[in-house]
């Protein structure tokens, strides 16, 4: 009999190797190989010839194709079908990843249980029936009407055979599958444990098959390592069609979900979720919560308050600067929430073309909320609140900002403008400071907040500090 072939794949980026290396010649991160068995695959017994429905396929012209719209399955959640590019697309693989302990088996248990009409196969391989069902319970307390009664089209298996599992489908023919995680699953093919490279493939390989060739959605969870990426080779990340990032810190209440790839949407739609006693609420209005409460009148030094965009939704988030005399030699930079990089530059900026020296001095950064920003347009809120700190001089509560800064202190233009300011307006803003580019084609008498132009950063300092 032939010995199986021992194989090495990069955990990282999914390369394979006949021997193991040291550093991986695709992605460079080092020692990342580990070793697989690839033997002669063992018969299926039936599990593909029940699904196999789809025709053998043959070329066609690009003219001979047809398109239609994809039927989107409603999730009930707003947060969620924003995320997913208006719901979950029949047919279509959906992988969850994040932190132990954020709360993915909650969201996606809340979920499946809210869907009404639908049939649903909730497989386990980490708890327990009994497990689930305290939780179901606890979702669906006195506190959650929204979800009563329980969803009786909903069942749950704790199974961590993929074959087993593909016979439970057989007989319950659900609407969505949902398999919690697939770093249990395991297949009769191959001899590794769980959790390993070659079943992690091998388990994900059989799940997208059944889910193209029945049309019947799949829902994933996963498991992240340390290093923040989804546990296993990243091939499990090219193989699905939509990647779910469920982020936020564990002593905080805010979760995030934001979509790494999408086939199906637009990956920079946000969802954030507020974690309560009785599961997680969607937030529909993030705003509100991500500014402090501060009573009127009361200026704090070193706060600003940017109005962002996240995808097609804006979002008023307070930047928070503290600028203190450096008690080492070299001085700190410390940035939570933003690029520390992008940081490093706005102050080459401001003692370059403003003339505010801070070599000598620690700057901290930090955005409320615990939500990572990436949008260039709260530039100008970072430079104005860590100038408030440095002169220790409070910015008044009721002024935001919104625009990019360039390395030669000009303030370019952002995008969507419109909707910035009106999201400030509707929220009380007294004033917003936006960049001189946007004012073309603006119609100012639509809003009541003042709109005050700049066109470099000195001007808007100015109108600030005076």
């Amino acid at each position: 009999m032939a010995k199986d072939k021992i194989a090495y794949v990069c955990s990282s980026c999914g390369y394979d190797s006949p021997k193991w290396i040291g550093k991986c010649p695709a992605c460079g991160e080092w020692n990342t190989f580990t070793e697989y068995r690839v033997g002669k695959a063992k018969p299926m017994e039936g599990v593909h010839e029940e699904f196999s429905l789809m025709a053998k396929s043959s070329p066609l012209s690009m003219s001979q194709i047809e398109t239609e719209d994809e039927p989107r399955i409603n999730m009930g959640d707003g947060e969620l079908n924003r995320v997913l590019g208006g719901g979950l697309v029949p047919g279509s693989m959906t992988l969850l990843g994040g932190e132990p302990g954020i709360g993915k088996s909650t969201l996606i248990l809340q979920t499946v249980m809210g869907l009404k009409g639908k049939t649903i196969l909730y497989v386990s391989g980490e708890e327990s029936a009994r497990q689930l069902k305290l939780r179901a319970d606890r979702i669906n307390s006195p506190l959650n009407s929204k979800l009563s009664p329980l969803n009786s089209q909903l069942f749950v298996v704790c199974e961590a055979m993929i074959e087993t599992v593909f016979e439970h489908v057989k007989v319950v023919k659900p609407d969505l599958l949902v398999i919690d995680s697939i770093q249990t699953m395991a297949t009769e093919t191959q001899e590794s444990s769980p959790g390993s490279v070659t079943q992690i493939r091998e388990c994900a390989a059989m799940l997208l098959k059944f889910a193209k060739e029945t049309n019947t959605p799949v829902i994933v969870i996963g498991h992240i390592n340390k290093e923040g990426t989804i546990a296993g080779p990243k091939i499990l990340e090219h193989m699905v069609d939509t990647v779910l990032q469920f982020e936020g810190d564990q002593h905080y209440m805010y979760r995030i979900v934001r979509a790494i790839k999408n086939r199906f949407g637009s990956t920079a739609e946000l969802g954030i979720y507020e974690m309560v006693q009785n599961g997680l609420r969607p937030v529909e209005n993030p705003s509100e919560l991500l500014l402090s409460d501060v009573k009127d009148g009361e200026e704090l030094s070193g706060v600003a308050v940017a109005c962002s965009i996240e995808g097609v939704r804006p979002l008023l988030i307070e930047t928070q600067a503290l600028v203190s005399t450096a008690a080492y030699g070299t001085p700190q930079r410390s940035a939570t929430g933003f690029d520390l990089r992008r940081l490093n530059m706005l102050l080459a900026v401001l003692e370059k073309r403003v003339g505010f020296k801070l070599p000598q001095r620690d700057v901290f950064l930090n955005i409320a909320g615990g939500i990572r920003v990436t949008d260039p347009a709260i530039d100008l809120s970072v430079i104005a609140a860590v100038l408030s700190s440095n002169v220790d001089t409070g910015i008044p509560r009721d002024i935001c900002f919104t625009g990019e800064v360039g390395l030669s202190g000009e303030v370019r233009p952002v995008s969507r403008i419109i909707q910035r300011i009106a999201e400030a307006d509707k929220l009380g803003f007294r004033k917003i400071i936006i960049p001189k580019a946007n004012m073309n084609g603006l119609d100012k008498t639509k809003f009541k907040i003042q709109i005050v132009p700049v066109r470099k950063v000195e001007e808007a300092l100015r109108e600030l500090f005076g």
